[in-house]
């Protein structure tokens, strides 16, 4: 019991600096922290529609069209035709990447990097085991939260 505590501790610590360091990163390069991370979904995920990205973020269409219109303001994103359906649009990331986000960035994969590095093969697919199966598993309880 008591592992699973300390384990419940050090993981909660790992979230709370993960998400306080990606707000402050956020802020840092003129975003919010949802802009954010429509940014990062589109870059991950490649183009989809507004109402596709309205439904990742759990906003409505009318916030997701005016979050499209700052990250296309802002260089991140743009719209384009839809090659297969012509009269849909779809949203996608530039690759523009601010060279300030870059060097925040840099502050953790480069630690972060490093540790890996010292990891062995095993250990390192079990890292990747529990990066897949906690992905899964917090995409399934998001979307239990969303259709509840």
């Amino acid at each position: 019991m008591k592992m699973a505590t300390e384990f419940s501790e050090l993981y909660r610590r790992y979230l709370a600096a993960l998400v306080l360091f990606h707000l402050v990163a956020a802020d840092e390069v003129g975003l919010s922290g949802t802009d954010y991370q429509a940014n990062n979904i589109l870059e991950i995920d490649g183009p989809m529609t507004s109402g596709e990205l309205a439904q990742r973020l759990g906003l409505s269409t009318g916030a997701t069209t005016r979050l499209i219109d700052r990250l296309v303001e802002t260089g991140y994103a743009r719209r384009i035709d839809d090659a297969r359906d012509r009269r849909r649009v779809l949203v996608e990331h530039t690759g523009h990447m601010p060279a300030e986000l870059d060097v925040l960035l840099a502050e953790v994969r480069v630690p972060i990097g490093e540790v890996l590095g010292s990891l062995t093969a095993e250990q390192r697919e079990g890292v990747v085991r529990y990066f897949e199966g906690s992905t899964a598993a917090y995409r399934a309880a998001t979307a239990g939260i969303r259709s509840s």
